[in-house]
C-alpha cells in the first residue's frame, strides 16, 4: 500500500508548483477555519437550549455553552493556525 507521507515528492515540484501548493494549502485553511468557529457556537448553543428546555430554566445554559463554544473554537482555529518560520506561532 502505498504511502502518502512521501518526502521526495515536494522535492520533485518546481518553484511555481510550489507556490500553488502552498497557495491552495491558505485557500483550504481560510475556508475551513469559519466553519471550525460558527460550528462550535452552534453546536454549545444548540446543547444549551435542549438543556433549557429539558430543565425549564431561562436560556442561562445556552448563553453560557454558546460563549464557551466560542472559546473553544476560537482556540480550535489559532491551535490550527500555521507556524512563523522561527516555529513560534502567529499568535
Amino acid at each position: 500500500m502505498p504511502s502518502d507521507h512521501n518526502e521526495n515528492r515536494d522535492e520533485q515540484l518546481t518553484p511555481q508548483q510550489k507556490q500553488a501548493k502552498g497557495f491552495s494549502q491558505q485557500f483550504a485553511m481560510a475556508m475551513e477555519l469559519p466553519f471550525i468557529l460558527v460550528a462550535a457556537v452552534v453546536v454549545g448553543g444548540g446543547i444549551g437550549y435542549f438543556l433549557d428546555r429539558w430543565l425549564h430554566t431561562k436560556p442561562i445554559f445556552m448563553l453560557v455553552l454558546g460563549f464557551l463554544g466560542f472559546f473553544g473554537g476560537l482556540r480550535d482555529v489559532l491551535r490550527r493556525l500555521p507556524a512563523d518560520d522561527d516555529g513560534k506561532s502567529k499568535r
